[in-house]
């Protein structure tokens, strides 16, 4: 695992009306502030790729269709990747630190709805991009 990455398992409460699903609560490990909250659609087998942030701390949920996300620390000399695919039914929040490179792919047939609650608001100024090709990952293979 990457340093400062937390994975937390979400609770949902199954309603013959429509289930409810958890996102985040202040007490949450994970939780660092509020600065805005927003919803990203990714079509399937689509790549968003790579971005990290400064200052900012993700904390992302996917509570429909399926997504595949990708980290790399090089915050030191070893490079760790880690990969973690998230949906509703493997219903957990990603929490990514700052200074962490990102992204994420769209898995299966249908496009997918992301979540994140941000501790700060976006800011183009405290983000790095790279292109899809400046970090050697094989977006083709599945973890």
């Amino acid at each position: 695992m990457i340093d400062g990455v937390i994975l937390t398992p979400l609770k949902i409460i199954n309603v013959s009306e429509g289930d409810v699903l958890h996102a985040i609560k202040e007490s949450d490990n994970g939780f660092s502030g509020f600065g805005e909250a927003y919803f990203s659609l990714i079509k399937p087998k689509s790549v968003k790729a790579w971005k990290r942030h400064h200052e900012m701390t993700l904390n992302l949920v996917v509570p429909v269709g399926e997504i595949r996300f990708v980290m790399l620390d090089d915050r030191s000399d070893n490079k760790i990747f880690q990969e973690v695919t998230l949906s509703k039914r493997n219903y957990y929040r990603l929490t990514v630190p700052p200074m962490v490179w990102m992204g994420f792919q769209g898995v299966g047939d249908e496009p997918a709805l992301l979540m994140n609650v941000a501790n700060i608001p976006h800011d183009p100024n405290e983000t790095d991009g790279k292109a899809l090709n400046e970090i050697k990952f094989d977006w083709s293979s599945r973890q």
